[in-house]
């Protein structure tokens, strides 16, 4: 299973969200199953909206889940430090709902205010091509 999660800001828009969800996915030539990030975003409605249009689940990440899934963030990121005490939103999102075990497939892209970070879970059945 592959969990897109996505780092933004909350003036981001939804085609923002999309858009970049959209690029890591051609990236890595596979399909998201999720769609996560930090709980105190996961409320916004460029999020949801997000996730409506891609079809896809959402996930909200409590900040302590966030902060222990962050010993395999490879990014870092002094806003989100500062703001969540980790490196990347976008990929400990994607690893805590990816599960225990996960890995990176994709280190967080950015566009102006969102960021996209690819994870696989450690028990996945074999991903289709896009």
């Amino acid at each position: 299973m592959i969990v897109a999660g996505i780092g933004f800001a909350s003036s981001a828009t939804t085609e923002e969200i999309v858009d970049i969800v959209r690029e890591a996915l051609a990236r890595t030539q596979t399909r998201a199953a999720r769609l996560a990030t930090v709980e105190t975003r996961a409320a916004l409605p460029a999020f949801a909206e997000a996730a409506a249009r891609l079809g896809l689940p959402m996930e909200a990440v409590p900040p302590e889940i966030l902060r222990t899934a962050s010993g395999g963030v490879v990014s870092c990121s002094t806003r989100a430090q500062a703001a969540h005490d980790v490196g990347s939103v976008a990929e400990a999102a994607a690893l805590a709902a990816a599960g225990e075990g996960a890995t990176l497939v994709l280190a967080r892209i950015t566009g102006a205010r969102v960021t996209c970070a690819l994870a696989r879970s450690a028990v996945h059945a074999e991903e289709a091509p896009r």
